[in-house]
């Protein structure tokens, strides 16, 4: 069976657009969302996470800003700015097309 972290090629990006859709949330936060979520299967390491989130804040599709966090920490939160919306609806009309296609392929092989 593969890696978890090998079935995040090409989606990480849309796996944390998602996970910060809601609310602020700092980088544990993002890759323990992701984990709970997908019920353990896909595990997001901070050697993929940080660089990714640099990336999409370069990008202009999320914000950072230092706060408290619950522990009573300053911890960097992550949240999606307009066109960070607008690349999440984007990204799951790629994604919902291309798991169609996949499946059709599954299905009719």
């Amino acid at each position: 069976m593969p890696k978890p972290t090998d079935l995040l090629q090409g989606t990480l990006d849309l796996l944390i657009l998602q996970a910060i859709r809601r609310e602020p949330v700092h980088g544990w936060g993002i890759a323990k969302r992701i984990q709970v979520l997908s019920d353990e299967v896909l595990a997001v390491q901070q050697g993929s996470l940080y660089p990714a989130l640099h990336r999409l804040e370069q990008q202009g599709w999320i914000k950072s800003a230092w706060k408290e966090s619950d522990l009573g920490r300053q911890a960097k939160f992550y949240e999606l700015t307009p066109d960070g919306r607008r690349q999440l609806e984007r990204e799951l009309e790629t994604w919902n097309r291309l798991s169609s296609a996949v499946r059709l392929v599954l299905e009719r092989a």
